[in-house]
């Protein structure tokens, strides 16, 4: 077994998709909320951000333990189930990334600038954040299917 990406004798891959899991869609959900709603603003500050760089930090380590992972049972070539999570996970880094430069631009544009922008910005930016935010839940959602199937069928 590769020791790199084992934890306790069970592959990390498992464990590492269940706080990307979490923590991403958190993320998009609390950065929609940072980005619309005033009361919600105040409360979560810069939670959102964190949450989404956090989760966007673990992408590439689940991903390479997903490659150990997959190395160990034998690759992708042989499984087309495994091979389209593959394709699909290695598709949720630029959404995440997004995220997180979305997250933390709605929180220094609402807490330095907000008075300062044009009225298409504070129209254009919730749009943009809400996108982004959609996106990153439908990537991490897809590769998330994709990755029960290659499990399960």
């Amino acid at each position: 077994m590769n020791t790199t990406y084992d934890v306790g004798g069970l592959p990390a891959h498992p464990l590492l998709v269940h706080a990307v899991v979490v923590l991403l869609p958190l993320a998009a959900l609390c950065t929609i909320l940072h980005s619309l709603w005033p009361a919600a603003r105040a409360r979560l500050g810069i939670v959102p951000t964190l949450l989404a760089a956090v989760g966007t930090a673990l992408v590439p380590v689940t991903v390479a333990a997903g490659h150990a992972l997959a190395d160990q049972l034998g690759g992708t070539a042989g499984n087309p189930l495994l091979r389209r999570h593959e394709h699909l996970a290695e598709q949720i880094l630029p959404w995440s990334i997004a995220l997180t430069v979305v997250a933390l631009g709605n929180w220094l544009w609402r807490r330095y600038g907000e008075g300062l922008a044009p009225r298409w910005l504070r129209l254009v930016i919730p749009v943009v954040t809400v996108v982004v935010s959609l996106g990153v839940m439908v990537a991490v959602i897809r590769a998330g299917d994709a990755g029960a199937r290659a499990t399960w069928q």
